[in-house]
């Protein structure tokens, strides 16, 4: 009765209690930055002279240095960027932030999902600092993107923010399940569901754990073994329950597609994305622009892989599928940018080390698109792509205080991207040079 007693007025104080700290609590912190000029991401123009007035983690306003400088509040901590150039925070659409390029193939199954997550916390504050503030991780093992996205939330790891999709959905036998394993083992990837059913369940099943959003493998893919990436792996029917399901639940759909086929499906059941889109063909092309589909095109990851398999846990098939696949993506990723699909700014960071993300800047120009697009590819592009166009992409009052800064003129060489001086993440700085 004792203990009772002591339970009872504990419930009666501890509302009181917290009211009282919650009163305590200190205000928003207030940061202005002054830019040696802006580039609004917008218009293409670069704004000179001109400071960020930052409350907590938001932008509260950003105009010239002189009409800011009268109205912010004594204390304010001031941060020099005059000498450089200021951009939003950037995006990138495709990452696996708890893969390693080093685990391709059969050593990968050497990997626990734990160990996956701490690979994670390394890489996610390597593309941080690399200047990507968001991310969109499409296809982790045992749930570890969610939980790296959760720990990145609670401040427990440095990161950028995360849209993290769990196990990504593929068919037996198909890229994204396990085909290093003899029979006897019975073992198939975590995301393997066949037919409308089993999909439709495998769907709600990841957000159930916490899904941002659903990826699946409409085709085969070229880092697995045994399945072939111009081949589509399921079928419409299969497709449209997946993203039916999904959309249902308030979720957005990435699909992985490397072949014509696979991507016309992908974009006729209905899918946000198109996640590398290697052999899209004109009809592709022009379905994606009636239906308003994203092509996340992953490009520079070619350079990096031809040039290091061999000391990669490749194997013969693999191998061979990079060499023929990787070509021709490119020719026909110039196509699709000629052709005027919306672009989303992707890399497949993982494929090749963490932190190198900006190095597809560089390819997406060479390969059509202006330094500017590229640049709107991984700002509003991204953000609408993502659905949060309304809290990043940008640096305008409202969103979130995230940005970076650069030595020289990235619309004149898109490559000063590669060097991130200075990174600010809901108003705190986690890199500055």
């Amino acid at each position: 009765m004792k203990r009772f007693g002591i339970l009872l007025a504990l419930l009666f104080v501890a509302p009181n209690w917290c009211a009282s700290q919650e009163k305590k609590s200190a205000p928003a912190a207030v940061v202005a930055v002054k830019a040696g000029r802006i580039l609004d991401v917008r218009s293409g123009s670069y704004l000179a002279d001109q400071t960020i007035w930052i409350e907590g983690d938001r932008i509260k306003a950003v105009g010239k240095t002189a009409e800011i400088a009268k109205q912010l509040p004594p204390g304010t901590k001031m941060i020099d960027l005059s000498g450089a150039t200021v951009l939003p925070g950037l995006i990138d659409c495709h990452t696996h932030l708890t893969y390693s390029p080093y685990l391709l193939g059969p050593v990968g199954f050497h990997v626990s999902y734990p160990r996956e997550a701490l690979y994670g916390a390394r890489h996610a504050r390597l593309t941080l600092e690399a200047g990507f503030t968001t991310v969109r991780n499409v296809g982790a093992g045992g749930y570890s993107d969610i939980a790296l996205r959760d720990a990145i939330r609670a401040g427990d790891v440095p990161g950028p923010r995360v849209l993290a999709s769990g196990p990504a959905l593929s068919i037996t036998g198909g890229h994204g399940d396990e085909n290093f394993l003899a029979p006897q083992y019975n073992y198939s990837g975590e995301g393997v569901a066949d037919g409308v059913d089993a999909v439709i369940a495998k769907t709600r099943q990841n957000i159930k754990f916490g899904a941002d959003l659903i990826k699946f493998m409409a085709t085969g893919g070229v880092l697995s073994e045994g399945d072939v990436p111009a081949q589509a792996q399921y079928s419409l029917e299969e497709m449209k329950a997946i993203v039916e399901t999904a959309h249902g639940l308030g979720r957005k759909v990435a699909a992985h597609a490397h072949g014509a086929g696979g991507i016309k499906l992908a974009v006729l059941a209905g899918v946000d994305s198109i996640e590398h889109g290697s052999y899209i063909n004109d009809e592709d092309i022009q379905l994606m622009k009636e239906h308003g589909t994203y092509l996340v095109p992953t490009v520079y990851l070619g350079d990096w892989l031809m040039e290091n398999y061999p000391s990669l846990g490749m194997t013969p098939n693999m191998i061979e599928k990079a060499k023929m696949v990787l070509p021709i993506a490119r020719e026909n990723i110039a196509r699709a940018f000629k052709g005027g699909v919306k672009v989303a700014f992707g890399t497949d960071a993982a494929v090749y080390p963490h932190g190198l993300n900006a190095r597809e800047f560089a390819v997406m120009v060479k390969l059509g698109l202006a330094p500017l697009e590229s640049i709107r590819a991984a700002t509003v592009n991204a953000a609408d792509l993502l659905g949060w166009a309304d809290r990043v992409g940008t640096l305008e009052p409202g969103k979130f205080a995230d940005l970076i800064a650069v030595d020289g003129d990235p619309l004149a060489d898109v490559r000063t991207l590669e060097t991130v001086r200075f990174v600010m993440k809901g108003g705190e700085v986690v890199k500055n040079q």
